[in-house]
């Protein structure tokens, strides 16, 4: 690196020296000092994305599956708020992310540019820390405090506004890591409150997010689960949990309203750790948004800020619980499907055929359900779903997994309208050759949508109504594009064909999508 800085270079050098390994980017004028120096350093890995929405995405997964922040590099406002739905998402899931925003010179903001925005707008509902860095000077002071602020417990989203002339001009020095603010410990008197409350005899459900659902803090919750015979639950959208044979099992809390007060009914007291009391997804016209029964007890033993799975160990070893969990998933893989391809048939094979390990990034929305039947008997893994709500996750999702833990095959499960918002995301995947594999549901149809509007009521639809849902007229090609965009692809139409294709992605390395039929 030259002896004299500019505001980019010593932005960047920070960024490395702060641990931040991946930069997940769609640059444009604003950001170009910045693109310059990404080759000043090393240890920064570029990623260019063809859409913002990529970007952010890719940067959830990362943060999900690396526990630490990527950067995203966006091009002001509009490039930023084209990023905003995958960044609700990550929010809604507590990933560390460090944006990055270029904007104008700070001189030309006066003449009211097309491209001058509110920034601090639009990034506000998505991020925890927002800061507009003022002076190549202090800039680099500045990226420290938003990596800190990105690894502060739970994890958070910081965006950082850095106009043009902040990257050009002459910087003194980069910075230092900054000390991380981790997880707070519960204290022993909320612990003993709670082994209390699990001994009252009452039937009891323990929720659990974030690190309770991973390693030590479910093995934790299993022994737990021994001495009191509490359910354990995780929320239907849960950001990471970790399944399959041999782990601790887990109820996952179903979709819709009137399924979560019945899975809910017999619940007397429901202790959350790290997680929210539990609520539908919608509001549905004579249906409860509320999912617990009158009378339940709600408590904390963790917040989401605190370090929830060393209080599940702190809670067993209170109760004095036993050494091994209550019970082990064991492992049973379903027969390989034949004949019709359907959603079932899919998720058969996937679960017979995927290796040890695996991470899905999952948006099979309608599609998922036998996903969820089967996955968690099938072999170890990581599930990864769509925190939000917001569609147009999973493919991106998948790339930043994939760099992540570049050890491990990745799977996309993925409905075909959600997939059509971000497809650029198959251009990044063939371009780093990431090891994904990608399955579109090809159902031509906005399917929840289809049963959304029968849930709610909406009276009077007819042909206008359901051409709004409907993805015929003309079909999407799911091969074609994906060839299109540098990824090898396959359409299925029949279970066995389905299996063949799969078992083929499972045994190669890179990117492949497989449209299934269905």
């Amino acid at each position: 690196m030259s002896n004299t800085l500019n505001g980019a270079q010593s932005v960047v050098q920070t960024l490395v020296n702060c641990g931040v390994e991946v930069c997940f980017a769609n640059p444009g004028t604003s950001e170009m000092h910045f693109v310059a120096a990404l080759d000043s350093v090393t240890g920064l890995r570029p990623v260019l994305c063809l859409f913002e929405g990529v970007v952010t995405g890719a940067a959830d997964g990362y943060g999900r599956i690396a526990g630490k922040p990527a950067v995203t590099l966006l091009h002001l406002g509009p490039g930023l708020a084209n990023g905003l739905a995958n960044l609700h998402n990550a929010k809604r899931a507590a990933t560390p992310i460090v944006n990055i925003v270029g904007d104008h010179a700070t001189h030309h903001l006066q003449y009211d540019a097309p491209l001058t925005s509110d920034i601090v707008g639009f990034a506000s509902p998505v991020s925890d820390w927002i800061h507009e860095s003022k002076s190549a000077g202090a800039v680099a002071s500045d990226v420290a405090l938003a990596v800190r602020a990105a690894r502060s417990a739970p994890g958070g989203i910081a965006t950082l506004i850095m106009p043009a002339d902040v990257a050009w001009n002459p910087a003194a020095r980069p910075a230092l890591p900054l000390p991380d603010i981790k997880a707070a410990r519960v204290d022993a008197d909320t612990v003993d409150d709670i082994a209390r409350l699990l001994s009252n005899g009452k039937k009891s459900a323990l929720l659990l997010r974030g690190g309770a659902l991973l390693a030590e803090g479910l093995e934790a919750a299993g022994r737990i689960q021994a001495k009191c015979k509490a359910r354990l639950l995780c929320d239907t959208f849960a950001p990471q949990t970790e399944l399959g044979a041999g782990r601790v099992p887990l109820e996952r809390i179903p979709y819709f309203a009137e399924q979560i007060t019945a899975f809910l009914k017999d619940i007397e007291q429901l202790i959350l750790v790290g997680a929210k009391p539990p609520v539908s997804f919608f509001a549905y016209p004579g249906k409860p948004s509320w999912g617990a029964p009158d009378g339940c007890q709600f408590d904390y033993l963790a917040q989401p800020h605190q370090d929830g799975a060393q209080a599940l160990k702190d809670l067993a070893d209170a109760l004095n619980a036993p050494a091994e969990p209550a019970a082990r998933t064991a492992l049973a893989l379903p027969e390989l499907p034949k004949g019709k391809l359907n959603s079932l048939g899919v998720a058969q094979a996937i679960a017979h055929l995927t290796p040890d390990h695996a991470i899905y990034a999952e948006e099979a929305n309608t599609s998922g359900l036998p996903l969820q039947m089967m996955l968690p008997r099938a072999r170890p893994h990581t599930h990864l779903p769509l925190t939000g709500g917001s569609i147009g996750q999973g493919l991106p999702l998948a790339i930043g997994a994939a760099l992540a833990a570049p050890d491990r095959k990745v799977i996309c499960p993925h409905g075909d309208g959600g997939a059509a918002y971000t497809m650029q995301a198959l251009w990044t995947m063939a371009r780093e050759k990431l090891d994904v594999a990608v399955v579109i549901y090809a159902n031509r149809s906005y399917a929840i949508l289809n049963v959304e509007l029968q849930r709610v009521g909406a009276s009077g639809a007819g042909s206008n109504a359901l051409a709004m849902l409907d993805l015929h007229n003309p079909e999407m090609n799911w091969t074609k594009i994906a060839e299109g965009l540098g990824v090898e692809a396959s359409r299925a139409t029949t279970a066995e064909e389905f299996a063949v294709q799969y078992a083929s992605a499972m045994n190669q390395r890179g990117p492949r999508l497989i449209e299934a039929l269905i």
